[in-house]
């Protein structure tokens, strides 16, 4: 296996750097700040995108720095998911990037379904706005009342019925509902069939947000932020009915859609979490070598250059095995690669957490304030290992998959 970039990839990700250095790394902090400043708290109907974020997005898409994440040489960069990888690991040191760049979840997924599996008038109604920037979308799967560990616990339903589905259901950690530009759901739910599996009775359903019966009730904050203009909300689905072609790939493939969807995701957030332990080592190095206390820097105090040299470890380790599983993906599909994908969905978050909160350590009160970004990057590394399946859903795929290695079935 070969982890080189192809020289295209390279110049892209040159690219995204001097774009980054140039334009978002300066005016990153103020975007920010002005949005704490904002106020509005939880009440999602006043959230509101700031002009510099249209205005970067507008640089991004003029210079061709747009919807790299999707291998479509012509909708996207044309770059393999390999090739993609250090791109992503790249704008995981910005908490803006990802949205300038229009590669940021759950879009990014959602346009990779309506790339993969949609029909043309799914492409032409949501995709094409999504690739261009237009509108944006989420994704309602995870539910309260239910452990949503196990996605076929699911109680939300989608009943066909003659030339449209019903669809029911509360869902919640909806992530982006708040954002003012989300306009679809990928909605997934039961589709009951007694003749098929337990893993054929799932269907993903495309729900425009402005559909009667589809009622936001509220936005849930993460260690205490609303992450205002995005949000994770709570939606409730009451009798709502949409026509029957706004299925995806047809009624039971919502499962089958699902693994499609999340391989090369996992990938691109397990890069972005590299991209934030690097960020996350740097300013603990800086920290530690630029404050004294008790004669010495504190990086020279303790065990620190120990942790600093376990954050490198930890951190080359965690590239090299997402490197390894974008590269299987590529070669064998995302199903091929259950195994890779699933380890690195546990290492990836738990070092960015592990580096975040050496870094906190070293600065002290400093780390958990708004002064840097690390009391985010940490809870970004925190919820990542509860989001996309928890760390023991995954764990226990890879042992299940290496008992059946020993011939010791399910």
């Amino acid at each position: 296996m070969d982890f080189e970039m192809s020289p295209r990839a390279r110049e892209t990700l040159e690219r995204v750097k001097a774009f980054m250095k140039q334009h978002i790394e300066p005016v990153e902090a103020d975007y920010w700040r002005s949005m704490h400043e904002q106020r509005w708290g939880g009440d999602w109907t006043q959230w509101q995108s700031p002009p510099v974020l249209e205005e970067l997005k507008a640089k991004a898409k003029a210079e061709g720095l747009w919807n790299m994440f999707l291998p479509d040489p012509e909708l996207g960069a044309g770059l393999s998911v390999l090739e993609y990888a250090p791109i992503a690991e790249q704008t995981g040191r910005s908490l803006l990037a990802p949205t300038v760049f229009n590669c940021n979840a759950p879009d990014t997924g959602n346009m990779e379904v309506l790339w993969k599996y949609g029909n043309e008038a799914q492409k032409q109604q949501w995709l094409l706005p999504l690739l261009d920037g237009k509108i944006r979308s989420v994704f309602a799967m995870t539910e309260p009342a239910v452990a949503s560990s196990d996605a076929t616990n699911m109680q939300a339903t989608a009943i066909v019925d003659g030339d449209q589905v019903v669809l029911n259901g509360r869902k919640w950690w909806t992530s982006g509902l708040g954002d003012p530009h989300a306009k679809i759901a990928i909605f997934m739910a039961h589709t009951p069939d007694p003749s098929k599996g337990r893993h054929s009775q799932h269907s993903m359903v495309l729900v425009p947000l402005d559909t009667p019966g589809v009622k936001i009730e509220r936005m849930l904050p993460v260690f205490g932020e609303y992450d205002e203009p995005h949000g994770h909300g709570e939606v409730l689905f009451d009798n709502v009915r949409v026509p029957l072609a706004n299925i995806i790939a047809g009624p039971g493939r919502g499962f089958e859609i699902a693994q499609g969807r999340l391989g090369p995701g996992r990938i691109h957030h397990c890069m972005r979490c590299i991209g934030a332990a690097e960020l996350a080592l740097e300013l603990m190095i800086d920290r530690g070598m630029q404050r004294v206390g008790f004669g010495k820097p504190l990086l020279n105090l303790g065990g620190n250059r120990e942790r600093v040299a376990e954050a490198r470890i930890a951190i080359d380790q965690a590239r090299l095995l997402t490197l390894h599983a974008a590269w299987k993906i590529d070669k064998v599909g995302a199903h091929g690669a259950m195994t890779e994908i699933s380890a690195i969905k546990v290492v990836a978050p738990n070092v960015l957490q592990k580096v975040a909160d050496m870094a906190i350590q070293i600065h002290g009160g400093a780390g958990v304030s708004r002064d840097t970004p690390l009391a985010a990057l940490f809870a970004q590394g925190r919820v990542l290992r509860l989001a996309d399946g928890p760390d023991e859903v995954h764990k226990g795929l890879i042992a299940r998959i290496e008992l059946l290695k020993r011939g010791y079935g399910k």
